[in-house]
């Protein structure tokens, strides 16, 4: 059933309040697909049918107005063991389904590969879209292939680890392909036989405090979960969107350079030796943001990588902020942060 003016407030984990135009779930292909045709048949043969945004579970967007089309909501579910062979488990996991619940499912059945994403919100519909990382892991490491519904033939199609074309935070869908393709459901390879990765952040230390002895991907699973939420805050409480801004990747020469004057910069290696990435957080913080507030819009007092609203802040007032956080990293760093929340 499709709903008139509806407010998002409570679809998005900022939670800004804006409203939709036209509203609907979906729970099935079928449902849909019919939703596609309705929207098309409002629109009629001569007019362009109005935007439309499908909606997981609203973690990793900021709306800066009401949106003039059609919402989506996916509520897809089911998690299916497709196949198997002797080093992996083909797990299929339907769009609308929980991510993090979905990480906890596979590791209660044995499955390893996701238990450096615990906690990550969204739907796993999003996951490859966004290529979602942390902890020295990322979505395409494990991805095997999706299918998705092309909005324009109404048919559905797979795509395979190149067809995705993933990179940092990034994906076919957010490019050549956005708002072409709604992403059904994802089939992940997970080894039978697990293979710790520890080496990132703090986990290894975090184990320690555990008391951990024998590694598992249960214990690792704890652990992050534990890290994640010392650091970051609780959209329940209060609401953002996890991480705002991408860690940048600059050229190694211009590290060199701002490495002469802040020596404590961290930095990380990657794949070509020309350039070296450094954690926005801290260029964030070094410019004073961290903690800071104006009315309901801020940066979180514990990870300066997230922007908050403590209460009823716009989105535009939101936007505005990290418009400023860009600028004084630009200004002092010469370094330019790139957004990984989708504005809308």
């Amino acid at each position: 059933m499709v709903q008139e003016n509806i407010s998002l407030l409570g679809y998005n984990t900022f939670g800004i309040d804006v409203q939709a135009k036209h509203f609907a779930r979906f729970s099935s292909l079928a449902e849909l697909q019919e939703l596609l045709e309705y929207r098309n048949a409002r629109a009629g043969a001569t007019v362009v049918p109005l935007p439309m945004l499908i909606l997981g579970g609203g973690s990793n967007m900021l709306f800066t107005y009401n949106y003039n089309g059609w919402v989506f909501k996916n509520e897809l579910k089911g998690i299916d063991l497709v196949k198997e062979d002797a080093e992996f488990y083909y797990v299929k996991v339907a769009g609308g389904e929980n991510w993090h619940r979905f990480v906890l499912y596979c590791i209660g059945h044995g499955y390893a590969g996701l238990e450096n994403l615990s906690l990550i919100p969204g739907c796993a519909g999003a996951s490859p879209m966004q290529n979602i990382g942390a902890y020295g892991v990322e979505v395409k490491d494990v991805f095997e292939s999706l299918e998705a519904l092309d909005i324009e033939s109404n048919t559905v199609v797979g795509f395979g680890l190149k067809d995705c074309a993933f990179g940092y935070r990034e994906s076919v869908f957010k490019h050549q392909y956005k708002n072409r393709f709604i992403i059904l459901n994802v089939t992940y390879r997970l080894r039978k036989q697990p293979v710790f990765n520890i080496s990132y952040g703090a986990i290894e230390q975090e184990l320690a405090q555990m008391g951990i002895e024998t590694l598992s991907i249960k214990a690792i699973s704890d652990a992050v979960i534990r890290i994640r939420s010392s650091k970051l805050p609780d959209p329940a409480q209060i609401g953002n969107a996890g991480s705002f801004f991408k860690n940048p990747t600059i050229p190694f020469a211009l590290f060199e350079v701002l490495q002469k004057e802040y020596p404590a910069l961290p930095h990380y290696a990657v794949a070509d030796p020309a350039l070296v990435k450094v954690p926005a957080g801290w260029l964030i913080e070094q410019c004073g943001w961290k903690g800071f507030r104006d009315g309901d819009a801020g940066c979180h007092a514990k990870q300066a990588l997230v922007l908050v609203n403590y209460g009823k802040a716009s989105g535009a007032a939101i936007y505005q902020l990290s418009e400023k956080i860009i600028d004084s990293v630009l200004q002092r760093f010469g370094i330019t942060l790139e957004r990984e929340v989708n504005i809308i």
